[in-house]
């Protein structure tokens, strides 16, 4: 009976370290997938970075026209100085 018993829980053991097995080779996955993740929302925030600088530049641009337009009116009495 006691053969049986010990029988039985070794089973249980292993079949609990198989499970363990499993779980540890699953995380390794998703530690693999986070990791991929996280480089391409990297990039994603170089590139966001880089549109916001574009922006920025075409915003100056802008003003600078708008000033010069403005002069240009003035000059033409075209506007109120």
């Amino acid at each position: 009976m006691t053969d049986d018993v010990a029988n039985l829980v070794l089973e249980q053991l292993r079949h609990i370290r198989r499970g363990q097995d499993e779980m540890r080779l699953d995380i390794a996955d998703v530690k693999s997938r986070i990791n991929a993740v996280e480089g391409a929302l990297g990039q994603v925030q170089a590139s966001l970075g880089h549109v916001q600088t574009q922006i920025a530049v075409q915003n100056g641009r802008l003003d600078r026209i708008e000033d010069r337009l403005a002069r240009v009116e003035r000059r033409l009495d075209l506007a109120p100085a």
